[in-house]
């Protein structure tokens, strides 16, 4: 992609650094339960220490707790600060894109006066010529342009865009780079698509998705559960210590908070707001910019596709695909006639004519049979284009086989069956055949038809490895609909298909249980994005198709689809597994240093209790046992930073493998590490004499 942001950079890693102490404060905490608690109890112990060195009893093991607690908080913070900071950086290269433009703003009596962008309002009429940069969001009224949208969309290649049709919408930020086109501006600033991308990249206003409601809340109840585990503690090591007449046995509140802290899942509540971020920032990276972390988390589960043919599995225009020349015709005979008849032709169709013959045959220049002819436009009425010559050569046509059979006629000619039968063929497959003619004789057909995109039947093909059934919507008769299907690798078609039909087979398919993406650019699509699951609107289409989804592709790539399920995908299974380590690390560090803190526990005075049996790790003292946990507590979410920005990698395998994967790597990893990293920081713990 085009618009790659790094994930660590000196100026992100600045910003994050400056976030993770900005929101210490109650109002950023409130809003995650388990590190919510975390910042209660970071507050008890160091107001305990600063109170203990007050009355003069500082206590360096305190003071080393209060640090680390600290540490623990600023470290989740720095997490969703660099997540954040990385949708910003693309944020902030899109406001660059609203300086100061100009904008030739047409007055009611058609002429022109100059205006900043800023000025414009709906309803507005723009003129926009080569060189121009678009000032806003509007539609195409007049004219055709070949527009540069690489500043909104990465994308190098020029696109077409014509007044009528789904092509006319126009993005503020674009600019054209030949011929004119007048635009009627469709938003007011600050309502601009420009604007709603910059809100929905900084995501800070980012709302929970369901999945992270219900997540938050099976971490609260853990949460809650091992508050009560702590609390029992704390009566059954006081009730101890009286019956041995041993108070040293008792654990002070200050390191029960510190236990708690170490047991409750702050690994996975500290990731969990830098994981969804990233996700939605992942997407950005490809090119999509998700208006509803909801559409993310749904992207994962698609079982169906359904897409709009036009401009979504094709190209849209109908371009040259093919010569058919008559009997005895040199088929570069019939490309040279052909190119030179479209010279002056502007449609798509006369251009993708003169390509198709230069790619085709080299061809350069203009043949010398050809030179000194004058053009003849394409209109409407005539239904022809071509070359008229003074010198008293043949004149050349070219247009649809009734005009240019009625042309011959009135030389003399005729249109030989041969191509009678390949503009019937042609017809009935939904292409468009042209007939190409040379004073009264016809030379042969050239073959438009609605071009299949590259690649994409290869990447229908790893949806269909996925799980995910593609169905093609389109208004086509039943023969065209088959023929594009069977070209694109789709797995079912609907053809004649109203916006009525879409929306109902939307429908069908979710009562049968099974979430929907539907991808369309046009604005009879805009319904059918509604009521999808996953509404995935073409940048180049319509303003109400792009408002009806929440995803907006900016490649205009119909295939973009498997990039957001790999995404969505990768965010449950990122999301999951640093659950499941989470969750393994609180049952292990509940093992490793429980017994170890509390060997006292019903212990005769001088002697050890029952508990001392289960210190299989020999941690040196409770004090050095509970520091290293605190420790290792705020270091690991430091060494899962990465894995929660980057994502888990996704792996196109059955959901039981998938399981057993996650079970293995993170369940058994999240069991082992607390042992070996809370040892290890016991032993460099006693070694610095720091408990």
């Amino acid at each position: 992609m085009k618009h790659e942001t790094k994930l660590f950079t000196p100026d992100i890693i600045k910003k994050a650094v400056a976030s993770a102490f900005t929101k210490l404060n109650p109002a950023a905490e409130f809003h995650n339960p388990v590190m919510f608690v975390t910042y209660l109890g970071t507050i008890y112990v160091s107001a305990s220490t600063i109170a203990g060195a007050i009355g003069g009893r500082l206590s360096l093991f305190f003071l080393q707790l209060s640090v680390w607690l600290v540490f623990t908080l600023l470290f989740a913070n720095f997490a969703e600060g660099l997540a954040e900071a990385q949708g910003r950086a693309r944020a902030d290269s899109l406001k660059n894109l609203r300086s100061e433009t100009s904008a030739k703003r047409r007055r009611g009596d058609g002429s022109v006066e100059t205006v900043k962008a800023p000025e414009l309002r709906r309803g507005d009429l723009v003129v926009c010529e080569a060189g121009d940069m678009i000032p806003g969001d509007g539609e195409v009224v007049e004219g055709l342009a070949s527009v540069d949208e690489s500043a909104i969309t990465g994308e190098s290649a020029p696109v077409i865009r014509e007044s009528g049709g789904d092509r006319s919408a126009v993005t503020g930020g674009a600019r054209v780079i030949s011929d004119r086109i007048v635009i009627r501006i469709t938003r007011d600033p600050g309502d601009t698509f420009i604007d709603k991308m910059i809100a929905l990249i900084e995501s800070a206003v980012r709302k929970k998705t369901p999945g992270e409601v219900a997540l938050s809340i099976l971490l609260s109840a853990l949460t809650l559960i091992f508050a009560l585990v702590v609390g029992s503690l704390y009566v059954f090591a006081d009730y101890s210590a009286r019956i041995a007449g041993d108070p040293s046995s008792r654990a002070s509140p200050e390191v029960l908070v510190a236990l708690l802290v170490c047991l409750i899942p702050t690994t996975i509540g500290g990731l969990l707001s830098a994981i969804g971020i990233s996700g939605i920032a992942r997407l950005l990276r490809k090119n999509v910019i998700a208006t509803s972390g909801r559409a993310i988390e749904a992207s994962g589960d698609i079982d169906v596709l359904l897409l709009d043919k036009t401009g979504t599995i094709t190209m849209g225009n109908r371009m040259a695909s093919a010569f058919i020349t008559a009997p005895g015709v040199p088929e570069r005979t019939l490309a040279e006639l052909a190119e030179a008849a479209s010279l002056a032709d502007e449609t798509p169709e006369g251009r993708s004519i003169v390509s198709f013959a230069r790619d085709k045959y080299g061809l350069k220049e203009i043949d010398e049979s050809v030179k000194g002819g004058r053009f003849v436009p394409f209109s409407a009425a005539t239904r022809m284009s071509g070359l008229d010559f003074e010198d008293g050569r043949a004149s050349i046509r070219k247009g649809s086989g009734e005009a240019v059979s009625a042309w011959l006629a009135e030389r003399g000619g005729f249109l030989p069956k041969e191509l009678q039968a390949e503009v019937a063929r042609i017809a009935s497959s939904g292409g468009t055949p042209l007939v190409v003619a040379r004073g009264g004789e016809a030379l042969g057909v050239v073959y438009l038809k609605d071009i299949v995109k590259g690649g994409i039947k290869e990447r229908f093909a790893s949806l269909r490895r996925m799980g995910i059934r593609t169905v093609m919507i389109t208004g086509d008769n039943p023969l065209t609909a088959a023929a594009i299907a069977a070209e694109a690798g789709v797995d079912d078609y609907v053809a004649e298909a109203t916006p009525e039909a879409k929306l109902a087979r939307i429908r069908t398919e979710q009562a049968s249980g099974r979430l929907v993406a539907m991808i369309g650019d046009g604005t009879n699509d805009a319904p059918s994005l509604a009521q999808a699951d996953v509404g995935v609107a073409m940048a180049s289409g319509t303003q109400t198709a792009r408002e009806a989804g929440n995803m907006v592709d900016l490649d205009n790539n119909p295939t973009k689809l498997l990039d957001i399920v790999e995404t969505g995908k990768q965010l449950l299974m990122t999301r999951g597994s640093l659950t499941t380590f989470s969750i393994a690390n609180d049952v292990a560090k509940y093992f490793a240093i429980i017994p170890a803190m509390f060997s006292l526990l019903y212990a005769a005075k001088g002697g050890t209790g029952p508990l001392e049996a289960l210190n299989v790790m020999r941690l040196a003292t409770p004090q050095s046992a509970i520091l290293s946990a605190v420790i290792f507590n705020a270091l690991i979410i430091v060494a899962l930073i990465p894995l929660a920005l980057k994502g888990v990698r996704y792996r196109a395998v059955g959901a039981a493998a998938l399981l057993r994967r996650n079970l293995l790597v993170f369940g058994l990893g999240g069991l082992v590490a607390p042992f070996v990293g809370i040892k290890l920081i016991d032993l460099i713990v006693r070694a610095l004499g720091a408990a």
